[in-house]
């Protein structure tokens, strides 16, 4: 067994800089007589560590406040413009790409269309890489950054996210056709990503729920919570489980299909092969579908489209599916009320933000029905805060962890 490895002097200052780092870019702005207590570090060290940051270019002041009876107090907050972000949400219809700076203010956006022969159910991996080169290209372009300030990429994709190999992230995308897609090696080849990019490019990728749950507990309806479910609602169905603070990964990382939990045996074919699923009922693209066969017609070109045509559908077969969907959604919930005893659940993706307002009052009657009575009671069922774009400034935060993690080293100009 090997000896633990003891902590250098290296570490440590690592270790106080990221302290202060995370404590400034979630609270901040704050003084540095604010910083000691909040920390536990001592006033020299706050010095000290303050000192460094400000030298590296990643704080910054922002403004004074009076002191009692002394000179006024600086205040301190994480440098916006000290680095960028971009986050790639890879769905199964487009691929849209996000440039952020690093209070994840949103600098520039694209989004690219599938090609028609990617969105029958099964996704070309060389398409989603040309798409998302291309985006990164355009982003940097618009909002006129140097591609040396990136701090890295995040990229939410559908499907189980393997990277416990030595090759790079691994992709298994069942609903997609991806049976172990190289993605990040695909990234990472000649032809990937753009020439113009660092090489050693920091390259985070994740299951697109994930990254919308990050988002949602870091900055929107999940914060403050410390077992949560973030649902997310597209064209599929997935969520992210949060267990005492921390995304709950499974054995293999695939925790949180909820999406292919089986909700009637026999039921409805489900696009990953098996049959009831969740997702082949209340997924946008399964609702679409059920409308369809209900006598519904649209003319919209995409599902968001189409959605909002449903939605506004005033004839009696719609209400009905509505209010089928809602029970579906609702038994759903209480799925996970049973299984996981969250104190929050919250419904996003663009579908489930779409539904949301007509269906959520519903959903949580429903929800009620079916869950065991006193863990639901102690649950709240709300919309997320973030919007469409949850799932990219998710993707952010991951190369934005690190950042922090790192005290700022991985910085284009930290020390």
């Amino acid at each position: 067994m090997a000896a633990p490895r003891r902590r250098t002097v290296r570490d440590l200052r690592r270790g106080n800089r990221a302290v202060v780092l995370s404590k400034l870019y979630f609270d901040g702005p704050l003084s540095r007589q604010e910083l000691g207590p909040l920390t536990a570090l001592s006033s020299g060290s706050i010095s000290n560590v303050v000192a460094e940051l400000v030298a590296d270019g990643l704080l910054e002041e922002a403004g004074s406040v009076e002191s009692d009876g002394g000179r006024p107090r600086t205040l301190l907050r994480v440098a916006p413009c000290c680095g960028h972000l971009v986050g790639v949400d890879v769905g199964e219809t487009r691929v849209r790409v996000e440039l952020f700076d690093l209070a994840l203010g949103q600098l520039a956006r694209v989004d690219e269309p599938l090609p028609e022969a990617s969105r029958d159910g099964r996704c070309d991996a060389k398409d989603v890489v040309r798409l998302i080169t291309a985006g990164l290209t355009r982003v940097l372009a618009d909002a006129e950054v140097a591609p040396g300030s990136l701090l890295g990429v995040g990229i939410g994709v559908p499907g189980i996210v393997d990277a416990s190999g030595g090759g790079g992230a691994v992709v298994h995308g069942q609903t997609i056709g991806w049976d172990g897609v190289p993605l990040e090696a695909m990234l990472r080849a000649p032809d990937g990503l753009p020439p113009e990019l660092p090489s050693q490019l920091p390259l985070f990728l994740d299951n697109g729920a994930k990254t919308l749950g990050r988002a949602e507990m870091w900055f929107g309806a999940g914060r403050g919570a410390r077992n949560a479910v973030i649902a997310l609602i597209g064209s599929g169905v997935g969520a992210c489980v949060i267990a005492d603070g921390l995304p709950y990964q499974g054995a293999s990382s695939s925790a949180g299909e909820w999406g292919h939990t089986v909700l009637r045996v026999g039921g409805r074919a489900c696009r990953c092969g098996a049959r009831g699923c969740l997702e082949a009922y209340v997924g946008a693209e399964a609702l679409l579908a059920r409308w369809r066969e209900a006598g519904g017609r649209w003319t919209a070109p995409d599902e968001e489209g189409a959605l909002a045509e449903l939605l506004a559908d005033e004839t009696p077969a719609t209400a009905a599916l509505l209010e089928e969907t809602a029970e579906y959604l609702g038994a759903g919930i209480a799925d996970l009320v049973n299984l996981f005893n969250p104190e929050r659940i919250v419904v996003g993706g663009w579908a489930g933000l779409m539904l949301g307002p007509r269906l959520l009052a519903p959903i949580r009657t429903a929800a009620a029905s079916y869950a065991l009575h006193h863990p639901f009671t102690q649950t709240t069922v709300n919309l997320g805060h973030l919007g469409p774009d949850a799932v990219t400034v998710g993707a952010a935060t991951l190369p934005l962890a690190r950042f922090l993690e790192s005290g700022g080293t991985s910085s284009p100009r930290g020390g």
